[in-house]
């Protein structure tokens, strides 16, 4: 390995790392601590023995204890230590793996670890495979040989100073003693494995697009930025405040209220189908599945907005209005979303509509908000845009939420839903019966179909709900006739 005196400035791309490279390095300095680290002995590999040599269980077994966490947990994190270089394996040099059982691993030299910023040069790599080349006389990896084959014709104009300098190296590395010898090597191929990994595979250095802008830089700020600053922090300290504990206390009750509902908090009922390939998850909680789950059921008393959200839940809210003779501030809220997210060439056409069926003087689905508020979203009309029914729509929001949505949590429709709610059973599969559900591992329904055949469904509704000409029916029936 070359030795090089002046670092180059590599902040462009090892910045967005450093703290999470700094992290993982304290952890493995306390790993090498020689009292309460991982426990290294002396090994013998073919004929040579090697000091400081670790077992894969137990660096798995220190970090499961260090960190408090499950076996995977820590086999994961010990192979990231592994893919970043700051442990390598002695034997199965291109598995960059941390396998659990009595596989041989050392620990890294920090000159080779990722926070040095050395540069992975092609020189300092075409010297290091042509040293592999003059000690094994030829017989390298096939990867190694393409990588040499390319360095060969891409660095033809330098190629007697790499075979130079290879040949020196070579040489001072005799001199050393058989163990240091092997494990400098060791050392060195690790280092290269993680910086130039056999082609078609991950390597954990990979580097991201280049930034246009050096965060290294000195920003240069001007009088009218400082002035804007100024304004912002005296903005700031004017607001109203809320005490620690209040806020606390909320975020408390919130993440108390949905954690059973989060998945990666609580497991899926009945299984995780991206674990199992069992779709009864999906199936159970589709857009307007009747009957729906008990979550599911459960989640709509957390808030209208939830309620809103969940289509099955909206549709089950529109019976209960329909039955209290209120359904037209429903009716309001789903326009004006149409509106608001809707296509820009139907925006006037629908506030058109939307004017004539809530909002002009006798409509017949008139709505009842301030005289303000209507003002206000009559004279937006003139000029229609997505947002010009917002403060119409947040109005009646506030309406069914502090009346209508009490009252359709106590009413029967609910308690009737919640009756009916299914609670499907965990699925326990066997791994034959993993290896079976993924053998039949179906494609699914594209998102495009269930779309198409909720428009169906909604077409249906409204042709369903449409009054019936009685007129245009007989004379249907003479034509028959």
């Amino acid at each position: 390995m070359t030795i090089r005196t002046a670092r180059p400035n590599r902040a462009q791309h090892y910045r967005p790392r450093v703290h999470c490279l700094k992290k993982l390095e304290a952890i493995v300095v306390e790993m090498q601590d020689p009292k309460s680290g991982v426990k290294g002995t002396e090994q013998k590999l073919n004929v040579t023995t090697i000091p400081h040599v670790i077992a894969g269980n137990n660096i798995i077994a220190w970090i499961a204890n260090k960190m408090k966490t499950t076996t995977e947990e820590a086999q994961s994190f010990s192979t990231m230590l592994v893919a970043y270089g700051y442990i390598y394996p002695l034997q199965n040099h291109k598995k960059l793996v941390m396998c659990n059982d009595s596989t041989l691993y050392r620990f890294q030299t920090p000159y080779f670890w990722p926070t040095q910023k050395w540069v992975a040069e092609d020189t300092d790599y075409a010297i290091y495979l042509a040293k592999r080349s003059i000690r094994k006389k030829g017989m390298l990896e096939p990867y190694e040989q393409a990588h040499y084959n390319h360095l060969h014709d891409w660095l033809n104009h330098k190629w007697d100073f790499i075979v130079m300098q290879a040949t020196e190296q070579y040489k001072a590395g005799k001199e050393r003693q058989k163990p240091d010898r092997v494990v400098f090597d060791c050392q060195e191929r690790a280092y290269w494995i993680v910086h130039r990994p056999p082609r078609r595979t991950y390597s954990a250095m990979d580097d991201g697009p280049e930034r246009l802008i050096d965060p290294t830089a000195e920003e240069k700020i001007t009088f009218d930025q400082y002035r804007r600053r100024n304004m912002f922090y005296q903005q700031a300290i004017m607001r109203s405040k809320v005490k620690s504990s209040v806020s606390l206390g909320a975020l408390v009750k919130y993440i108390t209220t949905y954690k059973n509902h989060d998945p990666f908090l609580a497991p899926c009922s009945p299984s995780n189908p991206w674990q199992t390939d069992n779709d009864q998850y999906w199936v159970l909680n589709m857009r307007r599945v009747d009957p729906p789950t008990k979550m599911r059921v459960e989640r709509w008393s957390f808030s209208l907005f939830e309620l809103l959200t969940d289509l099955r839940g909206r549709d089950d809210f529109k019976i209960f209005l329909k039955k209290e003779f209120s359904g037209e501030n429903l009716a309001f809220w789903e326009a004006a979303e149409e509106l608001k997210w809707g296509t820009a060439s139907s925006m006037t056409t629908k506030a058109e509509t939307i004017f004539k069926t809530f909002l002009a003087p006798g409509a017949p689905r008139w709505i009842n908000i301030d005289g303000r508020t209507m003002g206000l979203t009559v004279k937006g009309l003139e000029h229609p845009h997505r947002y010009v029914l917002e403060a119409a729509q947040t109005h009646v929001f506030m309406l069914m939420k502090k009346d209508t949505f009490f009252r359709y949590l106590k009413s029967p429709t609910y308690k009737d839903i919640q009756k009916k709610a299914l609670n499907p059973e965990s699925h326990n599969f066997s791994p034959a019966q993993l290896e079976q559900n993924a053998q039949n591992r179906s494609p699914g329904i594209h998102p495009i179909i269930l779309w198409q055949q909720e428009e169906e469904e909604k077409a249906k509704a409204a042709a369903a709900a449409a009054p019936v000409d009685v007129k245009a029916v007989m004379s249907k029936i003479d034509r028959k006739k």
